[in-house]
């Protein structure tokens, strides 16, 4: 009966862990469902933001506008976006193989700094020894506009000062609760040709050239000053959602297998004790047979 005991005490502790995963699997529900609306929410807006960039990039050539300068890439700025916690199924290892890759993969004399959004993302440069120049370790599971803005102002001002040549964002894409992609998309400096490419990806209908013409008060160069910053600051906002909606979706699927996991592991024990059981059953009948016709 010792099987049985041991048996029965390993399902308990099953049923007691299925009971911890699908609570935290009710949990991201709920949280994803909040992230995937803030995130759809908020797309069109940085679509159209980036559409009006478009139209403006026409005279971009004529911009003095140091986030539309174009240098010789000699230091790179990544914004890497990961999790504070874990049980996120790969949602924290896809976009850290992909800043890897990128680190494995720089060109000689070609230096990269780090601004870490995550613990996870953190603790990952750490262990690689990569320079991270700053930390935000405590954006909220739902972040707002407000939340980003400490992450969007510094990486403005590091490019201004020419202290970086180049600036991109490392965060995953939401595509559906099963699928989110990690990607890496450059910010700084706004070029034309990413603008475009970036809008025919999201869209299909994407407005042609010359399709909008714009009239500029007070001029071309005071708009700029004011609308490059604040578009910059959407996307960063815009792929922080993405980023926060994949997390949700990732760690509500990774819940969602430990209970379906739990669930088939309890039904496997269930049928040894029920075999166990049934064995001990008739050894008992067997030596009580033997014994009686001993007796006899």
């Amino acid at each position: 009966m010792a099987g049985t005991k041991e048996i029965k005490r390993r399902i308990k502790s099953v049923k007691n862990t299925k009971k911890i995963t699908k609570a935290m699997e009710l949990v991201s529900a709920s949280k994803m469902k909040r992230a995937i609306n803030a995130t759809l929410s908020a797309r069109p807006y940085s679509g159209y933001s980036w559409e009006v960039l478009t139209s403006l990039s026409e005279h971009v050539a004529k911009s003095k506008n140091p986030l539309l300068v174009e240098r010789e890439v000699k230091k790179i700025l990544i914004i890497f976006i990961t999790s504070n916690r874990g049980l996120c199924g790969a949602y924290n290892s896809q976009i850290t193989k992909r800043v890897l890759q990128t680190i494995k993969g720089k060109e000689e004399g070609v230096e990269i700094d780090f601004i870490s959004v995550g613990k996870k993302g953190e603790a990952f440069l750490r262990r690689a020894k990569q320079n991270v120049i700053a930390s935000f370790n405590d954006v909220s599971d739902t972040p707002k506009l407000i939340d980003i803005y400490p992450i969007a102002n510094l990486m403005i001002e590091e490019f201004k000062k020419a202290n970086y040549d180049k600036v991109v964002i490392a965060y995953t894409d939401f595509v559906s609760a099963l699928t989110q992609l990690p990607q890496m998309r450059t910010l700084l400096p706004v070029k034309k040709e990413d603008i475009e490419a970036e809008i025919a990806e999201a869209r299909s209908d994407a407005p042609k050239k010359g399709e909008i013409d714009y009239t500029f008060e007070p001029d071309y160069e005071s708009l700029m000053n004011i609308i490059v910053e604040k578009i910059a600051r959407i996307r960063v906002f815009q792929m922080m959602l993405e980023s926060s909606a994949s997390e949700h979706s990732a760690r509500m699927m990774a819940m969602k297998n430990a209970s379906d996991a739990a669930g088939e592991m309890i039904d496997d024990l269930t049928l040894a004790f029920n075999k166990a059981r049934q064995a001990g059953i008739t050894q008992e009948i067997s030596e009580i047979s033997a014994g009686m016709a001993s007796v006899s």
